[in-house]
């Protein structure tokens, strides 16, 4: 399950679904919950869900006392009338609304399966039982977002037709999980972004930063309203976020150009939020990003006020703007959490004065992000994010730049390794991460997926279990599919820092697999050695088909296509290159002459691809296990 939770085990035989099934819905089981309640049982074969309100249960109606003798796991589900077997199957009913509503808070009460105790905001309990003929699951989140979460974890209980017997307690490690759509290059179309909304409530993440650098209204044009067309998506994505349980924070950039001793200015900033509150937006982020090392001031008034710029009179232009925003702004407003900014010095732990101005000069409600120790960090320890924490004296959200690919050494990759090499303790010092994308939104989710499984579970998470969990989603669970995907996955598993080695190794699989090979041909085990590896390349030629027709989100093959493309020529390359080596273990030495042609020619080929024109930033080659495969491919003719 993804992601994993916290408590899950067996308490009871599976539950089968049958064609007709009662929703008893009570206090803060909103509409999206509900409905995704009644998605998950239709695809389990259910074809009537008949939901009604808690109203519909009386004292009367429900019997929900423990039985005489009953097992921790035993859940009274409410009496309906009607409750006739259908298809051979016992009735089933789901309840699911907040621990304090009834019928739920009473059904818990009377239910064993759980210990005394609190569960945080956003937490859930699920558990199923079954007596006097008729089924139950009790679905009881602590907040209305818990529920929801109750609803997005119970459709992973059901396999084929049937409900798993479990009992579950889960709740998240980290308060804020999401997103950050703050790469540059092309923005993400809305049809893209509304499609990964619903992945992320899928997901349990919560939270969405619009922060793309080429959106001129966000950043070079920060002063002006977004025009009717842009506003309308604004609110429809304001909107989509809100049904998914999704924070939607809007990041505001008006660093390079902002005169912040200018009362029309600072009004502008205001007018500017104002503008996008109309649009139903609640939550806002202001950013001095790159910007750096120093801007000059964008003004005389500026100028005349702090004189030369400084790291002290940088900190404190931008803490007197801030706090002008959050006392006259966000203070104003019902429902709208403290704003959030991005400092000009966004990375490492130096307590700069740039840092301590802020730490004394900022209200205490305004967090910061950071990137972690560099712009690409490559790890994050527990000690570090609590150096972060002192050194800011204030929440912290950790924005990190992986898997974004719109830097000169991301040129021509993918970057589809699981999130990894982050503590996990974050959690302890920090209050939540985001990941920075790629342009590439399908591909992304690679990442996000993982992300997701940490961010929610930090002591449980295990990245290669969670990246094989990734492709079993993308796959829709079919077993070649889920191969394919691996193998490409490997293939652009290298994560690039900002500076000397990657922190993640270029295809881990195949290098393991070459490097089995060479002790096989060392030992004399030749043949045996290039028809394994033969085997695995035609697996590498094939997987692009395979992804391109059964993968259910047709943006990933579009988004990837010259990598796919690419792929099937490197795997053709190494099928031939394997066929020759059996050739000339053979005698055959013209034959072998000609595959190792053909291989060249395939890797050749492969090398010249690009990447799509206006879809990635930078342009560049397409790179497929560099370092790795063309490397073996280079010194496999003279193996003898």
């Amino acid at each position: 399950m993804s992601p994993t939770p916290h408590q899950i085990r067996r308490t009871g035989p599976d539950l089968p679904v049958p064609a007709t099934v009662d929703v008893v819905r009570g206090e803060g089981a909103d509409d999206s919950a509900v409905q995704r309640i009644n998605q998950a049982l239709r695809s389990a074969g259910a074809t009537e869900v008949r939901v009604s309100g808690s109203e519909a249960i009386t004292s009367t109606d429900v019997d929900v006392s423990a039985p005489e003798k009953a097992s921790p796991t035993d859940v009274r589900a409410p009496r309906l009338k009607k409750a006739t077997t259908t298809g051979g199957r016992p009735p089933l009913t789901i309840v699911i609304g907040r621990m304090d509503s009834e019928p739920v808070a009473g059904l818990l009460e009377r239910s064993n399966a759980f210990g005394r105790g609190t569960l945080p905001a956003e937490g859930y309990q699920i558990t199923t039982g079954s007596l006097r003929g008729r089924a139950g699951v009790v679905l009881a989140g602590k907040d209305t977002d818990g529920v929801y979460y109750a609803a997005q974890t119970f459709a992973q209980l059901i396999h084929r037709s049937s409900i798993a017997g479990a009992s579950v307690v889960d709740y998240p490690s980290m308060p804020q999980r999401g997103v950050v759509e703050g790469f540059y290059g092309r923005p993400w179309p809305h049809r893209t972004r509304l499609d990964q909304l619903a992945f992320y409530g899928q997901m349990k993440l919560n939270t969405y930063l619009y922060a793309p650098k080429d959106d001129p209204y966000e950043r070079d044009r920060w002063r002006d309203r977004y025009p009717a067309g842009q506003a309308s998506r604004l609110t429809d994505l304001a909107k989509a976020a809100r049904a998914h349980h999704v924070r939607f924070t809007y990041v505001l950039s008006p660093g390079k150009s902002i005169c912040y001793n200018s009362p029309d200015d600072r009004q502008a900033v205001t007018d500017k939020l104002r503008s996008l509150h109309d649009l139903g937006i609640r939550d806002f982020a202001i950013a001095f990003d790159d910007i750096h090392p120093l801007p000059v001031w964008s003004c005389a008034a500026d100028l005349a006020r702090w004189g030369t710029v400084t790291e002290q009179s940088l900190a404190a232009a931008q803490a007197e703007l801030l706090n002008r925003v959050q006392q006259e702004f966000i203070d104003r407003h019902r429902g709208m959490r403290p704003l959030r900014m991005v400092p000009t010095q966004y990375s490492d732990l130096s307590d700069t004065l740039y840092k301590r101005t802020l730490r004394h000069q900022l209200d205490e409600h305004i967090g910061t992000m950071w990137t972690g120790t560099d712009v690409l960090p490559t790890s994050i320890t527990a000690d570090q994010a609590r150096d972060a924490a002192a050194v800011w004296g204030r929440d912290v959200l950790l924005w990190d730049n992986y898997p974004v690919n719109d830097s000169d050494q991301t040129t021509g990759r993918l970057l589809l390794a699981p999130y990894a090499k982050r503590a996990r303790k974050l959690d302890e010092h920090l209050s939540g991460v985001v990941l920075n994308p790629m342009n590439q939104a399908s591909a992304s989710k690679v990442a996000e997926f993982t992300g997701a499984d940490y961010a929610w579970n930090t002591r449980a998470y295990d990245p290669t279990a969670s990246a094989r969990a990734a492709a079993d989603h993308l796959a829709d669970g079919d077993p070649a599919t889920v191969q394919a995907l691996q193998l490409f996955f490997d293939t652009q598993h290298m994560a690039p820092s900002w500076s000397g080695g990657p922190w993640q190794p270029q295809a881990p699989v195949l290098a393991a697999r070459l490097e089995r090979f060479d002790k096989q041909w060392a030992r004399g085990e030749k043949r045996q050695a290039a028809e394994q590896l033969g085997s695995y390349a035609r697996l590498m030629a094939a997987a692009p088909e395979q992804i391109r027709t059964h993968v259910k989100d047709r943006g990933l093959a579009a988004e990837a296509k010259p990598w796919l493309d690419a792929l099937t020529l490197w795997g053709q390359a190494l099928t031939a290159t394997c066929d020759a080596l059996r050739a000339r273990l053979d005698g055959n030495a013209e034959r072998a002459g000609e595959l190792l042609t053909l291989s060249r020619a395939k890797a050749d080929q492969a090398s010249e691809l690009r990447t799509i024109p206006g879809a990635t930033r930078p342009q560049g080659t397409i790179k497929v296990a560099d370092g790795v495969l063309d490397t073996f491919l280079k010194r496999a003719p003279a193996l003898r």
